[in-house]
């Protein structure tokens, strides 16, 4: 199109010849590169709006702070464990081990944030389900997941966050009701 455009310029101007012609032509080339550079620099603005994507995210401190709550709760309730919250890509934003976990504990925390991410259900859920046979069972030998009670989705106005996972209590029920109170924690803050 560009090229189009400058030769039109030139006959326009008056042939390739003489040195008036070439003058015109020099200021015609200039102004067709002008034009040529609108046209496509608009062009590439618009198909840079399609190239791209926004998301929100949790911010660390309210990660910290969910982390925070939910080890506190388990701490309060005489659990030693570990918190992780991963962000909507699965990576860990923040990890929390008490003095006492267990040598898993984190590990296993983090794989219960990430399956609850990944499959956007409570953990709790999923491993009924699994003990159920409504899901296979070969899931849970996936790589970072873990088909057990304790990690929660960080969900708000639709939009997937992240995940909280807890792990050290003695049984995944008391791993996630340690998770929810962190969950509930920044729930205010998350509500947009």
């Amino acid at each position: 199109m560009a090229e189009q455009l400058i030769h039109l310029m030139h006959r326009n101007a008056g042939g390739y010849g003489s040195l008036r012609s070439q003058g015109r032509r020099a200021q015609s080339t200039v102004a067709a590169m002008a034009l040529a550079g609108l046209i496509f620099s608009s062009a590439s603005a618009h198909a840079g709006d399609d190239a791209t994507v926004a998301y929100k995210s949790l911010t660390p401190e309210v990660a910290l702070e969910a982390a925070q709550t939910a080890m506190k709760k388990c701490r309060d309730d005489g659990f030693q464990v570990a918190v992780v919250v991963v962000d909507r890509f699965g990576q860990p934003q923040v990890l929390l081990r008490d003095r006492y976990a267990g040598l898993p504990a984190a590990d296993i925390a983090t794989a219960k944030a990430y399956t609850a991410l990944s499959f956007r259900r409570d953990t709790s859920e999923l491993a009924k389900m699994v003990r159920d046979g409504t899901m296979d069972a070969n899931l849970a030998r996936m790589p970072h997941i873990a088909m057990l009670a304790g990690a929660l989705v960080i969900e708000a106005g639709g939009t997937l966050l992240g995940g909280i996972g807890v792990s050290g209590a003695p049984g995944g029920d008391k791993d996630e009701a340690c998770a929810k109170a962190g969950l509930d924690a920044i729930r205010d803050k998350l509500d947009f």
